[in-house]
């Protein structure tokens, strides 16, 4: 069974964790020793590059909703592909691309913060508790510093799709000599290792860089 987090509405901060993500842990220590990359994982990736194209891909992203993960100013980020975007290939807490759900031609850049089953419960005793449904997530701005309108996450347009995400970002470059891994959950970054060792080209992301 798994238990049901329950999330402040008004500053989306978890109020305790969940059984799922307890799960999600224990499964991510299936092949990795003392940190390291199992060389069949790394070899996966590299055969999946190889018949099925890059993996990755690069994405420009600029303004302050997502500070201090990634610079305001702007930043070039490298991210992985999700063609099937659901709990088996996304995890609360992994920073992802999604489609603006007010703009068609948009995508936003936001944190997973809650997924299907997940209970919302607002400090406003106005508003309703409520359940995630299938396919549904809930999605937030980085930064504590703006106000929930100012943020344009899931406390001004509600749930979201898990359909409408389209990759995970992994890894960001704020100038030449300013980039790095980017959070996620803890399982995602395993998970992730062998597509970085295969795919990450910095010097073609600082060429890309438009700041």
């Amino acid at each position: 069974m798994v238990k049901i987090i329950r999330t402040d509405l008004s500053t989306g901060v978890p109020k305790e964790a969940t059984t799922r993500q307890a799960r999600v842990q224990l499964k991510s220590d299936k092949s990795y020793k003392r940190g390291q990359i199992a060389e069949t994982e790394v070899g996966d990736a590299i055969w999946k590059t190889l018949f099925q194209g890059k993996l990755t891909y690069l994405h420009w992203n600029k303004g302050e909703e997502m500070t201090p993960t990634i610079a305001g100013q702007g930043g070039t980020l490298l991210v992985r592909k999700l063609p099937a975007a659901d709990p088996k290939h996304v995890f609360v807490g992994d920073v992802v691309v999604l489609k603006d759900p007010e703009k068609s031609d948009n995508y936003l850049v936001r944190r997973l913060a809650a997924i299907e089953g997940y209970e919302m419960v607002s400090t406003d005793e106005k508003d309703e508790p409520f359940v995630l449904e299938t396919d549904q997530c809930w999605v937030l701005s980085d930064n504590e510093t703006l106000k929930a309108k100012e943020a344009n996450d899931s406390r001004s347009f509600g749930p979201v799709p898990m359909t409408d995400i389209v990759g995970r970002v992994i890894y960001s470059l704020r100038t030449a000599v300013d980039h790095g891994r980017v959070q996620n959950s803890h399982f995602s970054m395993r998970k992730d290792s062998p597509v970085l060792e295969v795919e990450l080209d910095v010097d073609e992301m600082a060429k890309d860089h438009k700041a």
